[in-house]
């Protein structure tokens, strides 16, 4: 019979043991009855050791994506935004909940809106952000009273989780990742402004190991000149699929809040689940997850934090939070000092002012707004 023994493995009337590197890893393995048996049971434990290995090197690695205002579910993005903006400009109380779908010649408009004002000229703002030659459908309709009631009284205007974050290794305080991902784009778009996405990829040790662009009507040699200038990286996949110039609708659906991701702090950082486009203040999970930014970053300058993460939740109809925790460093606390009522929100940070569709474009954080 064999047993595992000082590194080896030792037959119990053998009194030299035969070495084995995987018990020198520390796996534990157990007894057999003959060598076969042994080998047999070292080589499962090997494989399964490399896999492991394998598997906690990529998870020290960290990707992120960005997106072109051009792209099809931030074209939708924007004109629910535009929409929003342009009933604020005329009641900075109006509650709106617009989404919009766009795909091949069709774009369809539909939501629920409560305004001192008329609906604005939808079709206008579709040509300006889509273009021309849409065959555009509205269905916008009074905001249900059921809902209407909870936020008269000064309440949220839905239930939610909202989270905000700060880290200290960007000026921006995001991701190193995403901000490398949203330069690289942004770059891209100044000189070619269509439908487009970059990715990047960093090791633990800071290194970027490797960039994604897919960009219309640009070229893979192009693609490849700007984004070595902006991002060096060990490898680089350019419009992987070839060069392309069949992009936005005219390529695909888009649609409202499916670049959530992209409009928080990428895939690293937990979002709460709710999109922002198209909402007003009211509507915490915009607002709220605003404010969690904003206490994110004011409690890492303030305290001198490496990172801070906060979660915030509300109850439709009830303007207090039911959670409000702020994780500095890994250690969490109760966030104090702030009205973190849906009123106390959209005063503290100016929400009421007709701005949206810009934050519908590269992102709703970092980007020096009043929740920053």
């Amino acid at each position: 019979m064999y047993r595992e023994c000082g590194g080896g493995l030792w037959p119990e009337k053998d009194p030299h043991p035969q070495p084995a590197w995987i018990i020198l890893c520390k796996v534990r393995i157990p007894s057999w009855e003959t060598r076969e048996d042994a080998t047999s049971s070292i080589r499962a434990h090997s494989a399964f050791l490399v896999a492991t290995l394998l598997a906690n090197r990529f998870s020290m690695m960290k990707t992120s994506e960005s997106v072109s205002p051009r792209h099809p579910d931030k074209l939708c993005d924007r004109i629910s935004d535009a929409i929003l903006d342009a009933y604020l400009t005329k009641d900075p109380q109006a509650r709106v909940a617009v989404e919009t779908l766009g795909a091949h010649g069709t774009i369809t408009v539909a939501g629920e809106v409560s305004a001192d004002a008329e609906m604005p000229d939808v079709h206008r703002i579709v040509r300006t952000i889509a273009g021309p030659g849409f065959d555009v459908r509205i269905h916008i309709v009074e905001q249900s009273p059921e809902i209407s009631r909870g936020v008269d009284t000064g309440g949220a205007g839905d239930q939610g989780i909202m989270t905000g974050y700060a880290t200290a290794e960007t000026a921006t305080y995001m991701p190193r990742e995403y901000e490398l991902a949203r330069t690289l784009c942004q770059a891209i778009y100044a000189l070619h402004p269509y439908d487009g996405k970059t990715q990047v990829t960093i090791a633990d040790d800071g290194s970027v190991r490797s960039v994604v662009a897919s960009f219309q009507n640009v070229s893979q040699r192009e693609l490849k000149k700007i984004a070595k200038k902006i991002v060096p990286a060990d490898e680089y996949h350019l419009n992987p699929a070839g060069d392309w110039s069949v992009g936005g609708f005219d390529a695909d659906t888009g649609l409202t809040g499916r670049k959530i991701v992209v409009d928080n702090y990428g895939p690293e950082i937990a979002v709460g689940g709710g999109a922002f486009s198209g909402k007003d203040p009211s509507k915490v999970d915009r607002s709220g997850a605003y404010m969690a930014r904003r206490i994110a970053v004011d409690l890492l300058k303030k305290r001198g934090a490496r990172t801070v993460f906060v979660k915030l939740a509300y109850a439709i109809g009830h303007p207090s939070a039911l959670m409000a925790v702020a994780t500095l460093d890994g250690n969490s606390e109760p966030i104090r000092g702030y009205d973190l009522t849906p009123r106390g929100i959209r005063i503290f940070l100016s929400l009421n002012k007709p701005r949206y569709e810009e934050t519908a474009q590269w992102g709703h954080f970092g980007r020096g707004f009043p929740w920053l």
